[in-house]
């Protein structure tokens, strides 16, 4: 049976043997980063992922953290920087279904992100926030809501304010109930909208937008046909403390990508400018 996930560590964790998969895992406190890289499309099909790197970072549960998580926030923001060309303007898009809380993330994510593109000249200037990097930030919603694919939202604002990269943020699916709201992926493999809730639409990456794409997300939820075995069924489990997890989530991931753009500035520094 095909088990439906998101993230890479569980795609190649029974098939580390295969030549095109590079695995690296390092610990920095409480935190484990797995680095892996996918070399060859032939690899990359057997998996089911697009060749490219992928970074998971396992943390303690985010739900049972009621501190502020700067030290992670600091960690994820170091580890998206390494994929950001260093100039540039930079667009951030949260993708997903706030009506739908397992859905949330992306569009929740917006709520802590810098939106700095506007902030140029003298003004910049006089109020010290001259070294700011250009970014603009959007939810896209989804097609049920506006009639139009994500991907087709994002291409023509990409189109017309040319940014550097784009930087996704969505909810993502995992095989293992264990990895909901305590892992966080990065990419720089594109990302499907609505992967999180196995509503999948045109993939939003290089390929498709015409710039560089890295795709944050944390999985909130997991197939229920992975769990029971049973192909006729069309459902989601999710944490009952998804609210919770979602709240928090966004908050990580939104100052976490403050972090790596705004490198200027330090995460104190960046949580005033967003509150």
């Amino acid at each position: 049976m095909q088990t439906r996930t998101d993230l890479a560590i569980e795609n190649t964790e029974s098939d580390e043997h295969l030549k095109g998969i590079e695995k690296e895992e390092i610990y920095q406190g409480t935190l484990k980063i797995t680095r892996i890289s996918v070399t060859n499309k032939e690899t990359a099909d057997i998996i089911g992922k697009p060749v490219g790197k992928y970074i998971t970072i396992e943390c303690l549960p985010i739900t049972d953290n009621i501190g502020e998580l700067k030290n992670e926030t600091e960690i994820i923001g170091k580890e998206i920087k390494k994929f950001l060309p260093d100039e540039g303007e930079i667009l951030v898009a949260g993708l997903g279904n706030k009506a739908i809380t397992p859905d949330a993330l992306g569009v929740r994510s917006m709520e802590y992100i810098l939106a700095t593109r506007h902030i140029k000249g003298e003004f910049a200037r006089v109020a010290g926030l001259d070294k700011l990097r250009g970014v603009s930030v959007i939810t896209t919603g989804v097609m049920g809501q506006t009639g139009i694919e994500t991907g087709e939202i994002i291409e023509s604002i990409v189109r017309k304010i040319k940014p550097a990269v784009l930087i996704a943020v969505d909810a993502l699916a995992a095989k293992d109930v264990s990895r909901l709201g305590c892992t966080v992926q990065i990419s720089n493999t594109g990302i499907n909208p609505g992967s999180g809730v196995g509503n999948r639409r045109k993939g939003i990456n290089e390929r498709n937008i015409g710039i560089p794409v890295i795709a944050v997300g944390i999985p909130t939820v997991v197939d229920l046909m992975t769990l029971v075995h049973d192909k006729d069924e069309s459902m989601i489990v999710t944490p009952r403390e998804i609210d919770l997890l979602i709240g928090r989530g966004a908050k990580l991931i939104g100052m976490a990508i403050n972090c790596a753009i705004q490198g200027e500035y330090d995460y104190d520094t960046l949580s005033e400018l967003v509150s």
